[in-house]
């Protein structure tokens, strides 16, 4: 069977954006959440700022790639005021092209490095 190509055009994330698609891939995280497991994930060299990060938010929102939950998780306090976030199937489908792609990337670098040796 022929797979289908994405209607969506193919078009490189910003890192930052990659980031926070990926940190959100396991399941929602309000930002503060988000912002540690960008930072875990990536070693600790991309440490973004809380502009960034909200900024960020924002716009992969305004892009429908990801959604504020109405509803806080399970076991989460009433008290507590974050703002939880999840994947939406859009930003699932962009996370893994965006994922394969940078895979293509890499093997071709590390192929021409092999070359090069």
């Amino acid at each position: 069977m022929l797979k289908r190509p994405d209607p969506e055009p193919v078009r490189p994330l910003r890192p930052t954006a990659f980031h926070v698609l990926l940190a959100l891939a396991g399941g929602e995280r309000h930002g503060y959440a988000i912002k540690q497991e960008v930072e875990r994930l990536t070693e600790g060299a991309v440490a973004m700022g809380p502009g960034t990060l909200y900024e960020t938010l924002q716009k992969l929102e305004e892009e429908e790639l990801i959604r504020e939950m109405r509803e806080k998780p399970e076991g989460e306090p009433d008290h507590v005021q974050r703002k939880y976030y999840r994947l939406t199937a859009r930003g699932r489908r962009l996370l893994e092209s965006e994922a394969r792609r940078l895979g293509r990337i890499a093997d071709y670098a590390r192929a021409k490095i092999e070359e090069a040796t």
